[in-house]
């Protein structure tokens, strides 16, 4: 592999490290309502099934939103810095109005609204990041993902905090984006690899759809992505569940689990950085076997810890957390690799689209499995992801070696 040496562009650093804090600002929005969840439940008597929507509400509103992006090819037609801050400074302000809401049928509307916003935030900066990157693009992109991962847990960190409240969190969180948008409008730029723009066309995600290479990386994009919210949503609660199961002391309990929820899913910004610097070393499709063969095995060991000491059940979900997330970034590398230039932005947009759409499913199957089989039994499930998409990634690179081979 490259050792960087093709990239020269002398305000790479300084532009990844703008991004790299933006996106982290920007989608501390996504779990806002997810940490404040036992909240919610408790003073709107909501079942679990009801509360998982705080999450799905955003899943969808973020399919959505790639869905109408792709479909307009607004991420190749419209400037990236633009789309992006207009994005973030309109997901803070619907995620503010989830205050006005005095039920969830008021809420999800607006957390609807703030997933659609995010889809101008989130991959738009891959491909932002992507036009200083070239040799090195598997760990700058892996660094606009771990940033993203760590913003997501920013919310449960706040929620620790003695005497955090819903609005505390939901204001921190609306607060964080509008700085991102401020941040991107005034200190961005394209980089020297820019991908070429090119007129509005109904063609172009059908041109993209027609890449097999596309469609074998998107099989394990979707096979990760199965795996990944699901965890990333009921984690938190099955540490919470499990603590309180041997603490008397609920309080010190629900801070113990905020803790150790944001530890676990904030690891995941060190996955990603350690994942995109061994996809450049060591190649795109080993490092995202390896990492969905341990984080499938954490989803199926991580019951046997339900109820145990902290001491057994921490080790475990900082793994998770860890490589649940670390290939992520590079499924979004093999997909800017495998079509042309000028339909960059809608397949990463369209990739996006359908992924968090599988991840919707994913997130309310899991309540519906505690509720028959209990907390031990309900994550194996989400190993299916990583065994599928392991699959699709060995046929991506036995397809390429084919046609090397001819």
């Amino acid at each position: 592999m490259s050792n960087g040496a093709g990239d020269i562009a002398p305000d790479r650093w300084r532009m990844l490290g703008l991004l790299a804090l933006a996106e982290l600002l920007g989608m501390s929005l996504w779990f806002a309502a997810s940490a404040v969840a036992p909240q919610y439940q408790q003073q709107w008597a909501l079942t679990a099934g009801e509360t998982a929507w705080l999450t799905t509400a955003v899943q969808l509103g973020f399919v959505l939103g790639t869905a109408l992006s792709a479909l307009l090819n607004l991420a190749d037609l419209v400037p990236a810095r633009r789309l992006f801050a207009t994005s973030a400074a309109g997901a803070a302000l619907a995620n503010m109005l989830v205050l006005t809401a005095d039920s969830l049928a008021e809420t999800v509307p607006w957390r609807v609204l703030t997933g659609l916003c995010l889809a101008g935030v989130y991959p738009p900066a891959m491909k932002m990041i992507a036009t200083w990157f070239r040799a090195r693009r598997g760990l700058a992109v892996g660094a606009i993902v771990g940033a993203l991962t760590v913003g997501k847990a920013l919310p449960y960190l706040v929620k620790a905090l003695p005497g955090a409240t819903i609005a505390n969190v939901t204001m921190a969180a609306s607060g964080a984006a509008l700085a991102a948008a401020g941040m991107v409008w005034v200190g961005y730029t394209d980089g020297p690899y820019a991908f070429p723009s090119r007129p509005f066309s109904w063609r172009l995600v059908g041109e993209v759809v027609g890449q097999r290479p596309w469609r074998l990386a998107m099989g394990g994009y979707l096979g990760h992505m199965w795996e990944l919210y699901a965890a990333w949503t009921w984690l938190p609660v099955f540490v919470a569940a499990s603590l309180a199961a041997q603490h008397d002391h609920h309080d010190a309990a629900n801070a113990q689990a905020s803790v150790v929820a944001f530890a676990a899913l904030a690891v995941g910004g060190l996955g990603c950085l350690w994942g995109g610097a061994v996809a450049d070393r060591r190649g795109r499709a080993w490092l995202v076997n390896l990492s969905m063969a341990i984080s499938g095995a954490c989803a199926l060991l991580i019951g046997l810890t339900f109820g145990r000491s902290l001491w057994l059940l921490a080790p475990v979900a900082l793994v998770w957390g860890f490589f649940v997330i670390a290939d992520s970034a590079q499924f979004s590398v093999m997909v800017t690799e495998s079509v042309p230039a000028h339909a960059v932005g809608t397949a990463l947009t369209l990739q996006t689209s359908l992924g968090f759409l599988l991840t919707a499913a994913a997130i309310q199957l899991v309540p519906v499995l505690v509720a028959r089989v209990g907390w031990s039994w309900a994550f194996p499930v989400l190993a299916l992801g990583p065994a599928v998409g392991m699959a699709s990634i060995r046929r991506l690179v036995s397809t390429r070696v084919g046609s090397t081979d001819h």
